[in-house]
């Protein structure tokens, strides 16, 4: 048999008189339909075999990243392919552009071949999950599959379950990407061999023998063995650049605290991480304080951002840059978890932002196996706003690991914290479930809350009984964090009102960092 590359420039010569010889395998179609389309058509046949070669058409209006994917019958197999790149899950087949090919131009062709071992012919052919022979829609095709969910976990396999699909099915695949994991004929499916502490996102189709339906939403699970958080559960704000700071390890000796969220580090200018956008990164009063808080058997998580001040988010030109000023601080001080307090409009409401965000905290995972992730932001009273809601999506959909998602429930101008606290962190939690397909204790075990003790700015009032009622709504529920602000606040007002250096309300000295050391 000739070699695959002089096997090709026959194919490309002689291909219009094998068409005459051979069957067309999926109806061939217009050089500029209204859709992308594929062809399969077999080449040659012998009694053990044939050769095969598929051709992509791009008849859309953008460049198009192709893959088609097709079913042989039992008995028949691929040998060996070329100018595609082959996975298979049991009879299903999916070739994908080889990496030097590019996206199709509109009009454009491309084309790849394979030798089949058997007497069989593919079936149910897609063209990226819609039928080959064009448009996104197979009448004969059973319906969407119902939302996927992740239903268990070990440290080396996901299950998901599903709803039924409508009309006439022959079984389900479930794809990764768009590779198949998994073929079955029932609503529940287990991918196995996968490593510890290994995220993955799934889709599920159903088939027929008309056609394959279009993929549910996403389902996202993570397997077992992972390291535990170690961002500290219980860890108020602690700010040295304002309000009368307190030392911190005569916090912890009186409190028994042992994590301070350490706010905030700014932009010194461009892409440069400083403590307030002032103080050096190292060699200050910061660096003293975590030395003190680590000489006590503690440590600290930093908060990027906050309300006010010079952000590194709109600073740092991409991605890459924001977690190379992220990986500064981390190596500086050797941490265990990072805080990202996205708030205002230049960072919360700028969706360019979110997204270097996002994909810069993605980065650092993988530069920092075993670092926890944390993102801040506001909320409604019933949970995440547009831009909070934004923002977990979009985590979702860039697949950027964050740890913990935290809410900050208060300044609503509202008079009962505590109601305000629980229906926002619930609507948290379902947004959490719809973006990712958790159940609620995976989703409540992806939660923080931050709250403010004492008045709010807008006079909202959250006494010491009533963070404590938080406390133990959120450690019922398998919460991963919460903090307050802050720590430098966490003493009475003789003259009430909100301050700096107090809480505006008769309370204990340091009280709320008592109550948080108990979470």
């Amino acid at each position: 048999m000739a070699p695959p590359a002089l096997r090709r420039r026959f194919i490309a010569v002689a291909a219009a008189s094998l068409l005459g010889l051979a069957g067309v395998l999926v109806t061939d179609t217009p050089a500029l339909a209204a859709s992308p389309t594929a062809t399969i058509v077999k080449t040659s046949e012998w009694s053990t075999g044939f050769e095969a070669r598929a051709t992509v058409t791009n008849g859309g209006s953008t460049a198009l990243t192709w893959s088609v994917s097709f079913d042989l019958p039992a008995g028949t197999t691929i040998s060996s392919h070329w100018d595609a790149v082959r996975t298979q899950s049991g009879n299903r087949y999916t070739f994908t552009a080889p990496s030097w090919q590019g996206a199709l131009a509109p009009g454009a062709s491309a084309s790849f071949g394979f030798i089949g071992a058997g007497s069989g012919s593919p079936s149910n052919c897609t063209l990226n999950n819609n039928p080959c022979t064009g448009g996104s829609t197979n009448p004969g095709a059973p319906g969407t599959p119902g939302n996927p969910s992740v239903s268990g976990t070990t440290s080396s396999a996901i299950t998901l379950t599903w709803g039924a699909s409508s009309g006439t099915v022959t079984g389900y695949r479930v794809y990764e990407d768009n590779q198949v994991r998994a073929t079955v004929t029932g609503t529940s499916a287990t991918i196995s061999g996968l490593g510890t502490c290994q995220t993955h996102t799934y889709t599920v189709a159903a088939y027929n023998g008309s056609g394959e339906s279009p993929r549910s939403t996403t389902a996202t699970g993570t397997t077992l063995g992972c390291p535990q958080p170690t961002g500290g559960r219980g860890a108020p704000y602690l700010y040295l650049g304002w309000g009368d700071p307190q030392n911190p390890a005569s916090v912890m000796a009186s409190t028994g605290v042992k994590w301070f969220t350490m706010a905030f580090v700014l932009s010194s200018g461009g892409c440069n991480p400083a403590w307030d956008g002032a103080r050096p990164l190292t060699g200050g009063v910061d660096q003293t304080a975590i030395q003190q808080v680590r000489a006590a058997g503690g440590d600290i998580v930093p908060s990027f951002g906050g309300w006010s001040g010079n952000k590194l988010g709109p600073n740092c030109a991409d991605a890459n840059a924001l977690a190379g000023a992220y990986q500064k601080v981390i190596n500086a001080y050797g941490l265990k978890a990072i805080d990202i307090d996205i708030e205002n409009s230049d960072e919360f409401e700028n969706e360019v932002v979110q997204d270097r965000i996002l994909n810069a905290l993605k980065i650092v995972k993988q530069n920092n196996p075993g670092i926890q992730t944390i993102v801040t932001f506001g909320t409604s009273t019933t949970g995440p706003n547009y831009y909070g809601n934004r923002l977990i999506q979009r985590a979702a959909a860039l697949q950027a690991n964050i740890d913990v998602f935290t809410i900050m429930p208060f300044d609503f101008g509202g008079s009962n914290i505590y109601n305000d606290t629980v229906n926002a962190s619930e609507g948290l939690k379902n947004a959490l479930k719809s973006a990712f397909g958790w159940s609620d204790a995976t989703a409540y075990g992806h939660m923080g809350i931050s709250g403010m003790n004492g008045l709010s700015d807008q006079q909202e009032l959250t006494t010491p009984q009533t963070w404590t009622a938080i406390k133990d709504w959120a450690k019922a529920r398998g919460l991963a964090r919460l903090a307050f602000w802050s720590v430098n606040r966490d003493r009475p007002c003789p003259g009430g009102g909100v301050a700096s250096n107090c809480s505006g309300i008769s309370q204990g000295d340091l009280e709320f960092t008592r109550i948080t050391a108990a979470f």
